[in-house]
């Protein structure tokens, strides 16, 4: 994501009122089809300036288009993972409302102002856990970033829904309160 569009998204609860997730949510329900028809919707409804409801209704439009389809894609073949990224993300969404959950061609970014979390399907048998934790060493199953780089500072690895425990929880949701 370039970085005028995410200081234009994390600006959006201080200039419009509401954060991307909670406008992604307002156009799904209307369900407008046409570009200009939700911009203007945007606008008269809810006074959002041109800038923003542009903005808003290109990435719903993204999401609506791809999202799921990219999540689909990166568990083909890879089925047996799925259960441990659906209780991931019922997990993240209960961190708070202002999280927005942006699938990739090959993972999901988790993003509050910065992003703190990645999930990845690495293996038939595997999801590593990307976490955004900088000045926290190596511990318990925390270990270095692996294949992430600069994205994450660790990793844990994710086999089965068992290994979503306490530990780990408690990992997500120190990245999640860092990320402000």
């Amino acid at each position: 994501m370039d970085k005028a569009l995410q200081t234009m998204i994390n600006n959006m609860p201080e200039k419009t009122g509401k954060n991307l997730k909670e406008w992604l949510h307002i156009l799904h329900k209307e369900n407008i089809e046409k570009h200009s028809i939700a911009v203007k919707f945007l606008k008269t409804e809810y006074g959002v300036t041109h800038g923003f409801a542009n903005t808003i209704v290109t990435l719903s439009k993204e999401q609506n288009e791809t999202s799921e389809d990219l999540v689909v894609n990166q568990y083909k073949g890879k089925e047996l993972l799925k259960p441990i990224y659906n209780l991931l993300i019922s997990t993240i969404e209960q961190f708070g409302s202002d999280v927005v959950i942006t699938p990739k061609k090959a993972s999901v970014s988790l993003i509050r102002k910065k992003q703190f979390a990645l999930i990845k399907p690495a293996t038939k048998t595997r999801i590593d856990l990307g976490l955004k934790l900088k000045d926290i060493d190596v511990q318990g199953r925390l270990e270095n970033s692996g294949p992430f780089g600069a994205m994450c500072t660790h990793r844990i690895q994710l086999h089965t829904i068992a290994d979503i425990d306490a530990e780990v929880i408690e990992w997500l949701s120190m990245a999640y309160k860092k990320s402000v």
